[in-house]
């Protein structure tokens, strides 16, 4: 039924290997020797067609295709594979699990708000800044040197005190 090759390469396919040689292991030699039927009955199914397709010859070797037709499930009584049932979760762990996740959704909403004031400030600042500088440029002239003293200590003054405020408020967020 098969050449040679092609049994010796189905020999070394891990699922055919294991059915053969594990399971019936009286037609494994039938199998691997050149019986007429390539049947493996594993009492649940029927692995009873197998085609294989040569897709190319090489000089290194062959390739080809296996394919096995789906099992069929004759003459055994009703075995139905179940995954074995799971705990229905009491009431306690369910509310667990929302707790945790509303605690996780906060957390993210507040970071969230933190990230947007620090934006909203840096723009402050930023805008701040600018407009200072554009009243320094357009009063520099006219400004007596007094002026410009008092003014340059409350840029001072305020960048102080947002350093001070980006200090106060990443301490929290540290731990």
């Amino acid at each position: 039924l098969l050449p040679p090759a092609y049994r010796h390469k189905l020999r070394e396919l891990p699922l055919v290997s294991l059915f053969c040689s594990c399971i019936l292991p009286d037609l494994r030699d039938d199998w691997l020797f050149g019986s007429a039927a390539v049947v493996v009955d594993l009492n649940l199914c029927d692995i009873r067609d197998m085609e294989v397709i040569e897709l190319s010859k090489r000089p290194s070797g062959h390739a080809f295709q296996v394919i096995l037709k789906p099992p069929t499930f004759d003459g055994s009584p009703d075995r139905k594979v179940t995954t074995p049932p799971r705990q229905k979760p009491s009431l306690e762990e369910i509310q667990k699990k929302l707790d945790a996740a509303h605690e996780r959704r906060k957390c993210q909403e507040a970071e969230l708000l933190k990230h947007l004031a620090e934006r909203r400030e840096h723009e402050r600042e930023v805008a701040q800044k600018a407009l200072t500088k554009e009243r320094c440029s357009d009063l520099k002239p006219l400004k007596a040197p007094q002026e410009e003293e008092e003014s340059t200590q409350s840029v001072e003054k305020h960048s102080a005190s947002s350093l001070q405020r980006m200090e106060v408020s990443a301490l929290p967020w540290q731990r």
